[in-house]
C-alpha cells in the first residue's frame, strides 16, 4: 500500500506540466496543470492508453485531427495510437488527473502536429 501526498511532487516545468504521483508497475498516475496559453506536444502511445479527468479550467484537445473542447467534470479517453494535443485556451489554469496503462517505460512518441483552431 502506498499514500502519496501531491504535494510532496514536482511538476515537470517547476509550477505546471505532468506531475507523476506513482509510475509503474501496473499504470502510471498523476496530475498536470496548464497555464493559459500553454500546450503539451503531440505525441502517442503505442501500448499504453492515457485518461484525464478535469478537476479545474478548460482544455482544447486534439486527437488524431479532432477538436474536443473539455470542461471540469470530463472525462476523457485516447486509446493507443491515437495523437493527441492539449492546449490551455482559458484564462485560469487547467488542471487534470492523468492515467496511462498499462504501464511501459518509454511508449511515448512525439509527434510533429501543426494544430489548426476551431
Amino acid at each position: 500500500m502506498s499514500i502519496i501526498n501531491e504535494n510532496n511532487k514536482e511538476y515537470r516545468f517547476g509550477d505546471s506540466g505532468p506531475k507523476y504521483l506513482l509510475k509503474g508497475p501496473r499504470m502510471n498516475f498523476g496530475v498536470v496543470v496548464l497555464k493559459p496559453g500553454q500546450d503539451f506536444n503531440a505525441h502517442y502511445h503505442n501500448i499504453m492508453e492515457e485518461n484525464f479527468y478535469i478537476l479545474e479550467g478548460e482544455l482544447e484537445i486534439h486527437i488524431d485531427g479532432e477538436i474536443f473542447n473539455c470542461k471540469q467534470g470530463d472525462f476523457i479517453h485516447v486509446e493507443p495510437k491515437k495523437v493527441h494535443y492539449l492546449i490551455n485556451k482559458g484564462n485560469k489554469n487547467f488542471k487534470a488527473a492523468f492515467m496511462l496503462s498499462p504501464y511501459q517505460e518509454k511508449d511515448k512518441v512525439e509527434v510533429n502536429y501543426k494544430p489548426y483552431s476551431n
